[in-house]
């Protein structure tokens, strides 16, 4: 079974719209827990699915045979998971059906290949219950009350026994009332009287044990009013408004209405037993393309009508994603937007003009704030913006569905900062007697990179060059944003021996140091010592190989502009004299 179950997970949906066909392909989800081929199930467990994108709602069918419903058939909404009232059977081998639920009448629904897993085998009596209505100590209790009770885990039937002592049964005796979890007193109870109602659950092994009474007194004899049904919209609607006019047929003698309405059977998330003296309310805001379930309950002062029927309706399809029947694909009715995560614009050049090229039925532009405020600033395509900050970018379509008109917005957060041309600080080399590492050194506010000798590039995001010959290159910095390019040249003349011909310390950062450069293209030569003298011979500076080199000052002092010599020793002990220029 389970290799059938994946050999038909992709199904094929074949749907019927009048008498036109769709094709399409949709894939089922897989159960949760239990999984498909569990065993030793608890009997009280709850189904769980993989929820499926695009899926408005689901039904699920559980049975003693593939796709069968004999145990229950159940709309949970967009829930993705679902507890049986009553439990499961034990020690059987079960099969659940989950169908996937577009909202649309006829045979559009994808019911999905069934899953199995089987159920513990129950060995011991279950536990006691709790007694829901009427409570322990209630008091003016109708005379025609049911009793209802909460699942005991493993129970397959209930005991229920009526009496006028703890645990008596001379109102009612003890009576089996099947798997079920709320029972009507045949007739009425005697009315102004304090009784004791016991609830004992039981199943193959057997009753549960010493289980406790619930006390409560009856009121007067007078008539419980009737249930109703609802009016707008009716049990099953689809299409339903988002904010929808709820009626419901006025019952006689009923001083009131109790309202429950979830997007689940068991949930009561909308509206939570609300009071209501009329036969209609307004509902604000209900979610789109989702199922509702709503109990009313009609009271007066004798009680609540007994055993009202839930009912439930589907909300307006939405902005979707939802099947479109003339194609049989997902669609959805919110704009395509192509919108970046962040812009800039040139400091100097405000305001900031932005345009979108979306096509939308409208749009609306805000500015957000540290905490996430929100201030609307445009409901154009455009807007004009004057500083740095985070903003938020929405387009939308108008829909009209059963009436109302919907927006179905998508949006898109984004940054603006502002951006300048760099200023190049300095250019600063390294070399490892070969080649040059030369670092360009640039501030502003801005996203900058980097390129050597064109201006047109290629240029890259590190400022840091490897491998550059000796020799004069151009630097260019360039802002990403378009605020401008900026350049500074690397002037180095070299002697064939690799001692530069000149240097120029004026505090501009380029050529500030005079120092040995290795030739390309030649042996490596080791130097022991480098020392400068003046004109007149007059020793004045040793430097290093791998030192910065020589700053043109004597102690401490700028040297002036003119001719200097070198005389430097190699590790053969060779000597290499020369002369240079101090430029300022």
């Amino acid at each position: 079974m389970f290799e059938f179950f994946q050999m038909l997970k992709k199904l094929l949906i074949i749907s019927a719209f009048g008498l036109c066909g769709i094709i399409g392909a949709q894939e089922c989800p897989d159960l949760l827990s239990p999984s498909n081929g569990a065993t030793n199930v608890p009997v009280n467990a709850t189904i769980s699915w993989e929820s499926v994108a695009g899926i408005p709602g689901y039904r699920i069918r559980i049975g003693t045979t593939p796709g069968g419903a004999e145990i229950l058939e159940q709309s949970v909404g967009n829930s993705t998971s679902y507890t049986p009232p009553l439990g499961l059977p034990e020690n059987r081998q079960l099969y659940v059906t989950i169908i996937l639920d577009f909202l649309f009448q006829g045979s559009t629904d994808i019911v999905c290949p069934s899953q199995t897993f089987t159920t513990e085998d129950v060995t011991t009596p279950p536990g006691c219950t709790t007694i829901r209505n009427p409570q322990d100590g209630a008091t003016n209790v109708s005379v025609f009350t049911n009793i209802s009770w909460f699942y005991a885990p493993t129970a397959t039937g209930y005991l229920l026994s009526i009496g006028t002592t703890p645990g008596g049964g001379d109102v009612l005796p003890q009576t089996d009332t099947g798997n079920i979890l709320a029972f009507t007193p045949p007739g009425q109870l005697p009315e102004n009287t304090t009784l004791y109602s016991t609830v004992t659950p039981y199943n193959e092994n057997g009753p549960a044990g010493s289980c406790s009474s619930t006390e409560f007194t009856t009121g007067e004899l007078a008539a419980l009013p009737g249930c109703t049904n609802l009016t707008n919209p009716i049990n099953g609607a689809i299409n339903v408004p988002l904010t929808p006019f709820l009626e419901w047929n006025s019952v006689p003698g009923a001083t009131g209405y109790r309202v429950t309405i979830g997007s689940a059977p068991d949930r009561a998330d909308v509206l939570d037993n609300a009071t209501f003296f009329t036969n209609s309310t307004l509902v604000l805001n209900f979610e789109p393309n989702r199922t509702f379930f709503a109990t009313i309950v009609p009271f007066n002062e004798s009680g609540e009508a007994i055993g009202c029927r839930q009912e439930n309706f589907s909300t307006l399809l939405g902005c979707g994603p939802y099947l479109d029947l003339a194609t049989g694909e997902f669609v959805t009715l919110n704009p395509e937007i192509d919108f970046p995560e962040s812009l800039s614009f040139c400091e100097g050049e405000a305001p900031f003009l932005i345009s979108s090229s979306d096509l939308a039925d409208g749009y609306r532009w805000y500015e957000v704030d540290q905490f996430g405020n929100e201030t609307l600033l445009s409901e154009s395509n455009s807007i004009s913006i004057l500083e740095n900050g985070t903003y938020r970018y929405e387009a939308y379509n108008l829909v009209s569905q059963s009436g109302d008109i919907i927006e179905c917005p998508s949006t898109q957060i984004f940054n603006v900062v502002s951006s300048e041309i760099a200023t190049i600080q300095r250019l600063r080399a390294r070399s490892d007697g070969v080649e040059l590492q030369i670092t360009v050194e640039a501030t502003g506010n801005g996203n900058y990179e980097y390129a050597i000798d064109n201006e047109d590039g290629p240029y890259q995001d590190s400022n840091v060059f490897e491998n550059v010959v000796p020799g004069t290159h151009i630097f260019y910095v360039r802002d990403k944003n378009g605020c401008g390019v900026v350049q500074k040249a690397f002037i180095q003349d070299l002697t064939v021996e690799g001692f530069p011909k000149f240097f120029t310390p004026n505090g501009d950062n380029i050529n500030d140091f005079w120092q040995f450069i290795q030739p390309p293209n030649s042996e490596a030569i080791v130097l022991q010592s480098i020392r400068i003298f003046d004109r007149y011979g007059k020793f004045l500076k040793e430097i290093s190989q791998n030192s910065e080199g020589w700053d043109g000052n004597f102690a401490g002092r700028p040297l002036p502009s003119g001719d200097y010599w070198f005389h430097a020793v190699d590790e053969t002990n060779r000597e290499i004299k020369g002369h240079f220029s101090l430029k300022r």
